[in-house]
């Protein structure tokens, strides 16, 4: 498998842009980190802002450059405060490096700081970027909905030069929830998956799984709502079948869910891997994913899975239609629809061909639409388009 970089994009002008994330492991970092690497590549500058470095960001990268910042607790704050010292971090680095862009991920805290930044430039008479908006979903649909935050994710929404979602789904949803009258642009996530460096067969004998074993993956940050509970599930309802085991790369503690995994009757049929950073070589050593998401404006999980040529069993939820195409590259189901999936599973457990044909299906689809080549293109025509406009 060879990694897959951008080779033919119109780069004349350098540009200077910032990227505002969360560094802790999630979708919306990971996407950012890799969108910024991927820039530093083409050779345009690119400053990361964040509290901490940004997980996998390689900071001895050539054009990146990362700006910690520091968030202190004062006594008269019963909470440490983000959002203001992010503000001044912007305004800063904005100023010193010239930013043509500042692309922020997340519309709370990260665009309301980068406005009100912003205004402060503009009281000063300072050049300030222009502020690019992503919406990955979270500031949708949970902040979205609370009543208490609301107008503040829309006004930073609104008020952004311009606005990307990763999904069809999420910007409808956003539109419908927010009523939100700006251009909202989709652009979809990207992947691009790394050369596993581990046999399979080394990889599943350090798991104690033998190549007879038919292995299914998951991996997630574990928050309630990917529904581990209907994983697990999943693996009981066929638990006659031991040599069907479901590993899960945990980007959170998964001991909350160890009970009801004893409860069920799995613990053999189930492997846990906590903060894995080589998730290739386990993707790579599996058979199928399954993701039983209730909300997923995207599902990176399912395309990272599907990048290696494994099909995928996932709920219809949100913007995984749009990832997963159905009886292609692996099967939707309806939400919490646990006898279905258990189904599926049994069936494919059985029929490795099928298994086969989709999933050289499923990596031919990442390829073809999720691809670094096409979504970082778009990003850069986007960028311009907003240059242009704003002018």
């Amino acid at each position: 498998m060879q990694t897959r970089h951008i080779t033919q994009i119109n780069t004349k002008k350098k540009l200077s842009i910032g990227i505002v994330c969360y560094p802790s492991v999630g979708g919306s970092g990971i996407v950012a980190t890799q969108l910024g690497s991927e820039l530093a590549r083409l050779g345009h500058k690119v400053h990361f802002i964040s509290y901490g470095a940004p997980f996998k960001l390689d900071i001895e990268q050539a054009n990146i450059f990362f700006h910690q910042v520091d968030v202190s607790g004062y006594e008269l704050f019963k909470y440490p405060d983000y959002t203001l010292p992010l503000a001044v971090k912007m305004l800063d680095i904005s100023r010193k490096y010239k930013l043509d862009i500042l692309h922020v991920h997340y519309a709370v805290p990260h665009a309301t700081a980068a406005l009100l930044a912003k205004n402060i430039a503009s009281k000063e008479g300072i050049p300030f970027p222009h502020v690019v908006t992503t919406l990955h979903g979270t500031d949708i649909t949970l902040l979205g909905r609370d009543k208490s935050v609301m107008p503040v994710i829309k006004y930073s929404i609104e008020s952004s030069c311009g606005v990307t979602a990763v999904s069809k789904s999420l910007k409808k949803d956003t539109q419908k929830v927010l009523k939100i009258t700006h251009d909202i642009e989709v652009i979809h996530n990207f992947y691009t998956p790394k050369i596993p460096t581990k046999n399979p067969d080394a990889v599943r004998a350090s798991l104690g799984i033998k190549n007879t074993d038919f292995l299914a993956i998951h991996l997630s940050n574990l928050r309630a709502v990917k529904r581990i509970p209907d994983l697990l599930e999943i693996v009981a309802k066929i638990k006659d079948k031991k040599h069907i085991k479901l590993l899960i790369l945990a980007g959170g503690d998964f001991e909350q869910y160890r009970s009801h995994a004893k409860k069920l009757g799995i613990e053999k049929q189930l492997i846990v891997v906590e903060n894995v950073q080589a998730i290739e070589d386990y993707i790579n050593a599996a058979d199928i994913g399954i993701y039983t998401s209730g909300e997923e404006s995207f599902g990176m999980g399912i395309l990272e899975t599907m990048s290696y040529g494994k099909p995928v069993l996932a709920s219809r939820a949100g913007g995984v239609p749009e990832v997963v195409k159905d009886n292609e590259t692996g099967y939707l189901f309806p939400i919490g629809d646990t006898a279905s999936f258990a189904q599926k599973l049994k069936e494919l457990s059985s029929d490795m061909e099928l298994v086969k044909t989709l999933g050289n299906a499923a990596q031919k689809r990442a390829i073809a639409l999720f691809s670094a080549e096409k979504i970082v293109e778009r990003y850069l025509a986007y960028y311009k388009k907003i240059i242009k406009e704003k002018k």
